[in-house]
Formats: C-alpha cells, sequence, structure tokens
C-alpha cells in the first residue's frame, strides 16, 4: 500500500487505524471538512471505523458528524497508510485511510462533531488546500 507524508519514527510504536474517508462532489465543488483544533486542517471527510463497523457504515457515520451531510453510492477507489502523531487521541498511529467517491444527498443539520466546519471548494481549490499529501493525491486523480 502507498505510503504518503513523514517516514515512520524509528523506535517509535505506532497503534493501526483503519478509516475511511470521502470525495464528495456535487456540482462544481467538493465537500470538505475544517478540523479547527488543535490547528485548522482542511480535510476529506471521514474517519475512525470502530471495531465490529464496516467501512461503509463508518463512512456514513463519519461524513454526517463531520459535515451534517448524508450521502449516496458510496465506491472505493484506492487507499493508502500515512504515520502520525494524532494530538486528539495522544496517539501515534498507523492510519490506513481507505478512500471512496459518494454523492453528497442532503444536508441535515449542523456537524455532531466539535470543532468541524463543512467547506465547499472547487475540486483545484481543494487539492491544494487540503492537510495531508494522501488527500491530496486523491482529490487530483479523481478530477483528471
Amino acid at each position: 500500500m502507498r505510503r504518503f507524508g513523514d517516514t515512520p519514527v524509528a523506535g517509535q510504536t505506532y497503534t493501526r487505524r483503519a478509516g475511511a474517508y470521502a470525495i464528495l462532489p456535487l456540482g462544481h465543488s467538493i465537500l470538505l471538512t475544517c478540523q479547527m483544533s488543535p490547528a485548522p486542517d482542511i480535510q476529506l471527510p471521514g474517519g475512525g471505523i470502530d471495531a465490529g463497523e464496516s467501512p461503509i457504515a463508518a463512512l456514513h457515520r463519519e461524513v454526517f458528524e463531520e459535515t451534517g451531510w448524508t450521502i449516496a453510492a458510496p465506491r472505493r477507489v484506492g487507499a493508502f497508510r500515512r504515520f502520525v502523531f494524532m494530538p486528539e487521541y495522544d496517539l501515534w498511529a498507523e492510519k490506513l485511510c481507505m478512500i471512496y467517491t459518494a454523492r453528497p444527498v442532503r444536508r441535515v443539520g449542523p456537524p455532531a462533531e466539535k470543532d468541524h466546519h463543512p467547506l465547499w471548494l472547487p475540486p483545484a481549490d481543494a487539492a491544494e488546500v487540503l492537510g495531508n499529501d494522501g488527500d491530496r493525491h486523491f482529490v487530483k486523480r479523481f478530477f483528471t
């Protein structure tokens, strides 16, 4: 599996954390989320898969929690991994990121997850401002 981002730190123990993330095009824009803390970070909506949860169920849950939108017709387009420190969990993680495309259907309400804000950007702009190399790679690949 392709790796993006920093090289793993020698001697550091990483916890494997699988997650599902979505490229959500609608019209001439793509739906993203901006996580405001610990510092502003623009991301593909998505996140960790809970124990006993399927990737698709996690994708629906996470997109709703981070954007307030429901989605339809998810389709997996690839995966990557990255090694990061997750300050909100005080955790060094090997993130296994499964990337999907899906169709945003309806905004049901505000994001349920604290400090997340939905953000609509043109794909070219999104590909420049996303906070990690893997997300940028898949958005560029999807729209070219």
